[in-house]
C-alpha cells in the first residue's frame, strides 16, 4: 500500500448527500475481485450519459478536475451496502483523500485500509473547502496527514482528528498484511521456540 504523508491536489467539489456506495461503484461492476480497473467505472451513472459519452455536467469531467486526488463531498459519504470495490473505485481514478462531515462506518473502514483517508470536518470547514474546490485549478488544497492540517489556496488551515493506530498504518503503508509482515521477525521466533520444544 502507498504510504500518505503530504498531498497537494485541486479539491473536486462533489455537493451531494448521502453518496451511497452504489452512486460510488454500480452493482454491474462488482464480478471482478481485482483492485485495478475500476476508476473508468467510479460515479458510471452520474458520470456517463445513457449513450456511454461523458455528462459534461459531472464534477469530474470538467478539465479541473479530472485529476483531482482530493475529494469534497456531502454529508453521510459511503452509505448503503459494504462493498469494498467503493474505494477501490475511488483510489483507481486516483483519489486519495475524501473530505466530508460524516461516513459510512465500513466504508470509512475500507478507506484505511486501502490507503485512502477520509476525513471528517465540521459543517462550517465543509463550506469553507467547497469554496475552495469551487475555484478549479486556481487552487489547490494541502493534506499533511503528520501534522493533521489541511491548507487552502489563501493559507487557511482546518485541523482534524484521526486514530493514532490509522494514522501510523496510512503514514506507512501498512495494510493488513503489511501489519502482518511487521510482526514477522517475532512469529519466526516463537515457532522456532515451538520447534525447539517438540525435539526437547
Amino acid at each position: 500500500m502507498q504510504p500518505f504523508t503530504t498531498l497537494t491536489s485541486t479539491p473536486a467539489p462533489l455537493k451531494v448527500i448521502n453518496v451511497d456506495t452504489d452512486m460510488i461503484i454500480p452493482k454491474q461492476y462488482l464480478k471482478t475481485i481485482k483492485r485495478t480497473g475500476l476508476g473508468t467505472a467510479l460515479f458510471s451513472e452520474m458520470r456517463y450519459k445513457e449513450d456511454g459519452s461523458e455528462n459534461p455536467d459531472f464534477v469530474l469531467n470538467q478539465s479541473a478536475y479530472r485529476k483531482s486526488e482530493i475529494l469534497v463531498a456531502g454529508d453521510n459519504f459511503g452509505c448503503g451496502s459494504s462493498r469494498e470495490h467503493a474505494p477501490w473505485a475511488l483510489l483507481d481514478f486516483g483519489i486519495r483523500c475524501v473530505i466530508s462531515t460524516s461516513f459510512a462506518d465500513i466504508f470509512y473502514n475500507n478507506c484505511f485500509k486501502n490507503g485512502i483517508l477520509p476525513i471528517v470536518v465540521s459543517p462550517e470547514d465543509l463550506e469553507k473547502l467547497f469554496d475552495d474546490a469551487d475555484r478549479g485549478s486556481n487552487a489547490t488544497l494541502t493534506v499533511d496527514l503528520e501534522k493533521q492540517q489541511i491548507t487552502g489556496p489563501d493559507g487557511g488551515t482546518v485541523s482534524f482528528d484521526i486514530d493514532p493506530f490509522r494514522k501510523h498504518c496510512l503514514m506507512n503503508g501498512l495494510d493488513d498484511i503489511g501489519l502482518t509482515m511487521e510482526k514477522a521477525p517475532k512469529i519466526e521466533a516463537f515457532e522456532e521456540k515451538l520447534k525447539a520444544r517438540a525435539w526437547a
